[in-house]
């Protein structure tokens, strides 16, 4: 009867609620982008935040909301003729409020407007526009060429009535157009903006919101710390809340911000279930108590490695640790009636990859966005949920958390056990460790630990022949994982300096001696993820 129970309840802050300050929304189809261009927006002071197509009442409460300053539609599926192709309400396009549409967003104004839309002309990929128009407010800034990166399989053949055509690519395709309607331009551009590839992608996202929208920059997540304090003390008035904490920045801020909301009712828990990096547990505990919380450690990783014991399956073994998990913490609960909440450091790209947003597919299933079961009979807070891991770091600093915390790596809440390809062995994760150590290590050498993302290195059943000793071995392969990333919903493998592989190849095989071979992955996200499982 247990495991029919709903979902626990989960509370989280709409973290702009209350302010006067201007806002774009990004009217999102599904999908990781749409997220990347909420995501460059706010890194340049651009409040905004999205709302799915099919949400027609809070596009209307946008359109009526005079802090709204325009919408941006995201890209999204294959093609405007497909059977279920998503759309927005034609209302939407006669707000009297600025439109950009970017890619399939694009093509569905043009198809809404009376454009044509063609198939099978598609540009994949870096991408050389010719701007006609370099003075339009939307590409100010812009040369009369620029290089953009494209991902459509259709192009807008014929743009709408009165359309005014302001690029077009090295191909011959529209690549961007701009109309009059209802009062206020809207613009549509082939090519994606919001990512790296496009390196003025940023500025014409900025263009869009400033010179276009007119709306005002204003957004910092430094000032948000206050904000998030009062509202964890008005959610939790009574009762005392669990904090899961792993020593990350996004539990530890999550943490520090329970601490200064609920005092001594907050309950921080740090379930060692002997997946972590070395010596994490020890710099966890000692940082927490820096910052006047004293955790209290489940010692639980006997249990949790058996459990895992002849299990392959990487999505068997995240359900696992999430049981596992949400049994410690209610076992904690059991022994303190008090104990109403647990609150923990998700953030955007978890909801995202978790499959929680509509649209969506499930990347991987996070044990603490999609993993909590209803018998835990906790409600759940996420005071993090709508920030993306930059915001998280400034929001630490502002805190006044050491910057080896704001700027640590991301480590999955299933720990190593991601990072073994295949069933999970105390060999394997001993080799996983220490090669992960060594990795972290010979990159903070070189002045080159910030510069990446996340780095660390996977071990899994292939074996390599070597010779060690003058004699012939049959050993493991280690690969190394090193990206460079925003927000994890695109990354690109680091172009580490010879040297530094070179040291960190021979220490991994003099320091192992069950590895014989290193080998460096790179494969950019898409089309891999940054966990290997």
């Amino acid at each position: 009867m247990a495991a029919s129970k709903p979902a626990p309840k989960v509370l989280a802050p709409r973290i702009a609620e209350g302010s006067r300050g201007d806002r774009i929304v990004v009217v999102g189809f599904g999908g990781q982008y749409m997220h990347l261009i909420a995501r460059r927006l706010r890194e340049q002071g651009f409040y905004s935040e999205i709302v799915p197509y099919y949400d027609t009442q809070r596009l209307q409460e946008a359109a009526r909301d005079e802090r709204v300053r325009g919408f941006i539609l995201s890209g999204g599926p294959p093609s405007v003729y497909a059977e279920d192709a998503p759309r927005v309400p034609e209302w939407l396009l006669e707000t009297g409020k600025p439109v950009l549409g970017i890619c399939y967003g694009f093509q569905l104004m043009t198809h809404m407007l009376g454009g044509r839309v063609e198939r099978g002309c598609g540009e994949y990929g870096r991408t050389r526009v010719e701007v006609l128009a370099p003075g339009d407010p939307l590409f100010r800034g812009w040369g009369e060429e620029e290089y953009t990166w494209m991902s459509h399989g259709d192009c807008v053949k014929e743009p709408p009535p009165g359309a005014e055509v302001l690029a077009v690519s090295e191909n011959g395709y529209i690549a961007a157009f701009r109309l009059e309607r209802g009062g206020a331009p809207l613009y549509g551009v082939q090519f994606h903006p919001e990512v790296s590839h496009t390196p003025k992608g940023k500025l014409l996202l900025a263009n869009f919101a400033r010179n276009v929208a007119g709306a005002e920059a204003w957004w910092s997540p430094g000032g948000l710390a206050e904000r998030l304090v009062d509202w964890l003390r008005e959610t939790i008035r009574e009762g005392k809340v669990i904090v899961a904490v792993s020593g990350g920045v996004d539990s530890t801020v999550t943490a520090v911000l329970l601490r200064k909301a609920v005092g001594d009712r907050l309950v921080a828990v740090l379930v060692d279930h002997g997946l972590f990096r070395e010596g994490e547990v020890e710099e966890t505990v000692e940082t927490l108590r820096s910052v006047g919380i004293e955790p209290v450690v489940v010692d639980a990783a006997k249990e949790f490695l058996e459990a895992l014991r002849g299990v392959r399956d990487p999505e068997e073994k995240r359900r696992i640790i999430g049981r596992l998990f949400a049994e410690k913490f209610a076992e904690v609960a059991r022994r303190d009636p008090e104990i109403k909440y647990l609150a923990q450091g998700t953030l955007y790209p978890d909801v995202i990859e978790s499959g929680a947003a509509p649209g969506a597919d499930r990347i991987k299933s996070h044990h603490n966005v999609g993993g909590l079961p209803g018998w835990l009979g906790l409600t759940v807070v996420e005071p993090l949920r709508e920030l993306y891991k930059d915001e998280v770091r400034r929001l630490a600093l502002a805190l006044g958390l050491p910057r080896r915390i704001a700027y640590r790596h991301p480590f999955p809440g299933p720990g190593l056990a991601v990072r073994i390809i295949g069933e999970v062995t105390e060999e394997k994760l001993r080799i996983a460790r220490r090669a992960s150590r060594i990795v972290e290590e010979e990159l903070r050498r070189a002045g080159l630990y910030e510069r990446v993302w996340q780095a660390f290195a996977v071990v899994g059943d292939d074996r390599w022949v070597g010779v060690k000793g003058d004699r012939r071995v049959e050993g493991y392969i280690v690969t190394v994982r090193v990206v460079e990333s925003e927000d994890a919903m695109t990354a690109d493998w680091s172009r580490l300096p010879y040297e530094v592989l070179d040291r960190i190849a021979r220490r991994i095989t003099s320091e192992l001696p069950e590895v014989t071979m290193v080998t460096y992955a790179v494969t950019t996200k898409p089309p891999a993820t940054i966990e290997p499982q």
